[in-house]
């Protein structure tokens, strides 16, 4: 047994509800994508399992390991930001919540959950939204539970079948990308 899980049993707690390389791959995807390089993502929100908020700039570079990114989140926790070497930029921060006082006012909020009775197909749902509002997803990084926020307009289920957040981010930017002809 792995020392992290061990602890976490010894100490009673879930080891499932501990698992960051979810989050790893899910803002390494959203970083590296055509949205985020065309400069269409503003900005990216990421809280924890115990309630923690922070920001990472979308144009901030993260390490590409996770053994290097972990020790770059134990760093941001520790000091509350990380800051762009000689610019002194904050790239990550620890943010006070709700993340609701950072969205912009003009947005539609939508939720992601296998279990919502609406069934969409990305493409389609995105390009019925007005383009004078703003887009925000709220996807669930973790490997089990349910996003379940009372900010969020729309929930909407993008497949018959439960989908890893990468996955589901996937489905999410190749839609943007058509909605506005990023290639």
């Amino acid at each position: 047994m792995a020392g992290k899980k061990r602890y976490l049993l010894k100490n009673k707690r879930d080891p499932a509800e501990y698992r960051p390389d979810i989050a790893f791959q899910a803002i390494q995807y959203i970083l590296d994508s055509r949205v985020n390089k065309i400069g269409r993502l503003k900005a990216l929100y990421v809280k924890t399992q115990q309630g923690i908020l922070f920001q990472i700039k979308p144009h901030a570079r993260l390490p590409r390991t996770y053994k290097r990114f972990s020790g770059l989140m134990v760093q941001l926790l520790q000091k509350l930001h990380i800051t762009a070497s000689g610019k002194g930029e904050k790239l990550l921060r620890v943010i006070k919540n709700p993340v609701t006082q950072y969205l912009p006012i003009k947005s539609r909020k939508i939720g992601f959950s296998h279990s919502s009775e609406k069934l969409v197909k990305m493409h389609d749902y995105v390009g019925t939204v007005n383009s004078e509002l703003d887009l925000v997803f709220v996807v669930g990084a973790m490997a089990h539970g349910k996003i379940d926020k009372d900010y969020v307009e729309d929930y909407v289920s993008i497949s018959s079948f439960p989908l890893s957040a990468v996955y589901c981010l996937s489905i999410i930017t190749n839609a943007l990308e058509q909605k506005w002809d990023i290639l």
